[in-house]
């Protein structure tokens, strides 16, 4: 089987109220017990915020250090999940499950062998 990341892009700034959050992190659970029930779960991560975040980068032959996303935007990723599919079209329906269940934007990549 090959492996997929499905990353969760989240907006910038504070965490919905509890009221709102706790229906969507019970989706949430919902859904990797699922994952984990079919066997198609590896890996789940989820990240403090894009503000938290220290960019590195080659710089005349150094290295610049610089604080905060290497992207500037409204959203970044949140947190990530890697499973494993028999093909692209399997890792688009746990990605489609993903979104409704979080209500957030999920990208979908395969790794490399």
């Amino acid at each position: 089987m090959k492996k997929y990341l499905l990353s969760i892009y989240q907006p910038d700034g504070d965490p919905p109220p509890p009221e709102v959050l706790g229906p969507i992190m019970r989706e949430v659970e919902a859904f990797e017990s699922e994952l984990r029930q079919a066997g198609a779960w590896v890996f789940t991560g989820r990240l403090h915020p894009a503000g938290t975040a220290t960019v590195l980068r080659p710089d005349a032959g150094g290295v610049l250090m610089t604080d905060g996303p290497f992207v500037e935007g409204k959203e970044h990723i949140g947190g990530f999940v890697v499973i494993q599919a028999p093909d692209l079209d399997a890792a688009l329906d746990w990605a489609r499950r993903a979104t409704l269940a979080s209500t957030l934007p999920i990208e979908v990549r395969p790794l490399h062998d």
